[in-house]
């Protein structure tokens, strides 16, 4: 005879087994937005593959292949080994352009087209493996009449497989070197002489800061102390966009509100930042890999 103590420790398993069921998250990244209905259809092709699937949404909106490739870069370390990533900025799509999956040193999986959307997670997690797609296999079915919307018949199909463990990762197609790989140029962060150079690749956009390529490591480098004045030049392509100097601070309250401030941000990168303001809409500064951006020892504070 079963105690009220068994039937919750029954149903407890039962529904434990059943959130097991799937290997690993799935998370999508677009540059589709919200405001129709393709992101719902990703979400519907990958649960039919599996119902069990958990799914998580990165980011939808995402204008260009370097901002996709960020973000992606941005958030996957803080994700754990086998998470199957679903990548789609795709102006490529329909094209010669490979479909592939990656798998980095680090244990994760992403799923896109190879026009570099791929390449910053690769560059700094490394290149275990990368496979083509074989379409014949792993494609939605019935949807071979269908040329423009990869990202749900053949990339969130074939994610969701990996994911939920229908397929292996040897399943999903041949192999192919690693030098196949395409990558997305841009300027790597670099000391000259008392000043330290990087990109701005994306924005905090929500709160409008500028964020920098340029590690913590690298700017220690120039030894400017905390408290101290740092001289920020800000460059769109060879046009000197903003010349400014704002204290080195830990965070945004140690600055009066509107004031600007040089902080390390959450990827423990250099940022530029105002107090409860926008930086980014302040001084009309944008990012990408065209965005340059000098950091130096600034004259001291008054």
């Amino acid at each position: 005879m079963m105690t009220r103590t068994h039937i919750v420790l029954v149903v407890f398993l039962a529904c434990w087994s059943a959130v097991g069921m799937a290997a690993a998250p799935l998370v999508l990244l677009t540059d589709f937005g919200t405001r129709d209905g393709a992101v719902s259809a990703m979400k519907g092709v990958a649960y039919t593959v599996s119902p069990d699937l958990l799914i998580s949404d990165l980011s939808h909106e995402n204008p260009s292949i370097f901002d996709g490739a960020y973000r992606l870069y941005q958030a996957e370390q803080f994700w754990p080994a086998n998470t199957v990533f679903v990548a789609v900025v795709d102006p490529g799509v329909g094209t010669e352009r490979l479909s592939i999956v990656l798998k980095t040193r680090t244990g994760h999986y992403f799923v896109g087209p190879n026009n570099g959307l791929l390449s910053l997670v690769a560059e700094r997690d490394g290149i275990s493996e990368l496979r083509q797609i074989d379409e014949r296999v792993n494609r939605r079915p019935g949807s071979d009449e269908s040329h423009t919307f990869h990202g749900r018949d053949v990339f969130a199909y074939t994610g969701a497989r990996l994911a939920s463990g229908v397929i292996t990762f040897a399943q999903v197609g041949p192999a192919l070197p690693a030098s196949t790989l395409i990558s997305i140029p841009y300027r790597k962060p670099e000391r000259q002489g008392d000043k330290v150079k990087g990109i701005i690749p994306v924005l905090d956009v929500q709160f409008g800061n500028v964020w920098t390529n340029i590690p913590k490591a690298l700017f220690d480098e120039l030894h400017i102390a905390s408290g101290a004045s740092v001289h920020v030049r800000i460059f769109h392509n060879d046009q000197l966009v903003d010349d400014a100097s704002a204290p080195y601070r830990r965070t945004f309250g140690e600055v009066p509100v509107g004031k600007p401030l040089v902080y390390v941000n959450s990827l423990l990168n250099l940022a530029v930042a105002l107090n409860q303001g926008s930086y980014a809409a302040a001084h009309k500064i944008d990012s990408g890999p065209d965005w340059f951006i000098e950091l130096s020892a600034g004259a001291p504070l008054k």
